[in-house]
């Protein structure tokens, strides 16, 4: 149970990092850099930040893979993630300029994935297949949880743009070292043959052959291209849709009501999903059902008391899907020793749509309806890509 604890703080204290710039800092500093360009300016950033991460987050973990020595393989580039992700937030919080931001965000986005190839490897490196709807349950809490934490810093105590992000460099730092100091992490007592040419070619994975592998990987982009859709724009959404006078703070609302679902539904769903043998797929189906319903809702009805609720179904729905979705994951894995970076492959499934959903919510917003137009596609979206898991065949 501690390792379960550390591990979840540490994945806290990572999306705080990450998630928190994503909803609040980032569209705050552009916003002041060009009000006029910001919806462009800020799909900008986001993209080329992704287009890193698609790199690192696979790069990090062959290298992970790969690593000897005393103290483990997947620890040092955890520490070394952090301690470089807190000096770029720092460098971050000091941009006066488009590039000086595009710049710190990519630094920032290249350190924090090889933190997210370790933390995410260490799952099936270490916990059972009967276990992992629990412990995939509680990894899902960190993602929603992190930027919580964050913007409790970034809306009430530390309220510059500034300020927040050295919060955020500080919470990084103290939640994710824990896991480090304290747990076992195993030593690889042979390295596996490693080429840049196989590396590569290791960004495919053939469909043909690891049918199951394409189809969990389609179903996770999907999801998290709908995700993105939400979370890129929501600080807009609020100042200009639905004419919230503080943004930032009714941010932090609507995540503090989604938290509070998304936490009892993926505790509910990672033990019922267990419980009943390995079974994934009706809870991940379900979850596309409930997201659909609270996209809509916002997309129909955009005013703040829609807002909220829409916030609670969205947490119950999103809860029961990351509660199965990392379980699920771990269980179609291709080969065991390229753990990080196969997870690294799945993982540009949540950093491919951060690059994809800008160019596709910027003309949507501007120019085909605004966010009416742009939360109907969400939901449509999500409700695919929870379809698409039904063609997994080797879990139930």
């Amino acid at each position: 149970m501690r390792w379960i604890a550390l591990l979840t703080a540490a994945l806290t204290g990572l999306w705080a990092g990450i998630l928190t710039p994503v909803q609040v800092l980032l569209p705050q500093q552009v916003e002041a850099l060009d009000a006029a360009s910001k919806v462009t300016n800020l799909g900008l950033v986001h993209a080329v930040g992704a287009a890193v991460a698609i790199v690192a987050n696979p790069l990090f973990g062959a290298l992970s893979d790969r690593t000897r020595g005393r103290f483990g393989r997947r620890h040092p580039w955890t520490v070394v993630g952090v301690v470089v992700g807190a000096l770029s937030l720092g460098f971050l919080s000091g941009q006066t300029t488009l590039a000086g931001v595009i710049v710190g965000w990519i630094l920032v986005e290249a350190s924090l994935n090889a933190v997210l190839a370790a933390l995410t490897a260490s799952l099936p490196d270490r916990v059972p297949v009967s276990q992992r709807g629990v412990v995939s349950a509680w990894s899902g809490i960190a993602q929603p949880l992190g930027p919580l934490v964050g913007l409790v810093l970034a809306s009430f105590v530390l309220v510059s743009t500034s300020l927040g992000y050295l919060g955020l460099a500080v919470v990084l730092v103290v939640f994710t070292l824990p896991f480090v100091l304290f747990t076992p992490d195993a030593v690889l007592t042979s390295r596996p043959p490693f080429s840049w040419s196989s590396f590569f070619a290791g960004f495919w994975v053939s469909p043909r052959r690891y049918p199951d592998f394409a189809w969990a990987w389609g179903t996770r982009f999907l999801v998290q291209l709908a995700n993105a859709f939400i979370l890129l724009y929501l600080y807009y959404f609020l100042q200009d849709a639905v004419g919230y006078a503080d943004p930032s703070q009714g941010v932090f609302v609507l995540t503090g009501c989604y938290v509070v679902t998304l936490i009892l539904s993926a505790m509910v769903t990672g033990v019922l999903s267990d419980r009943s043998g390995g079974r994934r797929k009706i809870f991940v189906l379900w979850s596309g059902v409930v997201m659909t319903v609270a996209a809509m809702l916002i997309a129909l009805w955009p005013s703040w008391p829609v807002a909220i609720a829409s916030a609670l179904i969205l947490g119950l729905g999103y809860g029961a899907y990351q509660a199965v979705d990392l379980a699920l994951i771990t269980q179609v894995l291709p080969a065991a020793e390229n753990r990080a970076k196969d997870l690294g492959v799945i993982n540009i499934a949540n950093a491919a749509p951060q690059v994809l959903a800008p160019a596709i919510a910027a003309p949507v917003i501007t120019y085909l309806g605004g966010y009416t137009t742009l939360y109907l596609l969400t939901g449509l979206v999500a409700l695919l890509g929870c379809i698409f898991v039904y063609r997994i065949k080797s879990v139930p």
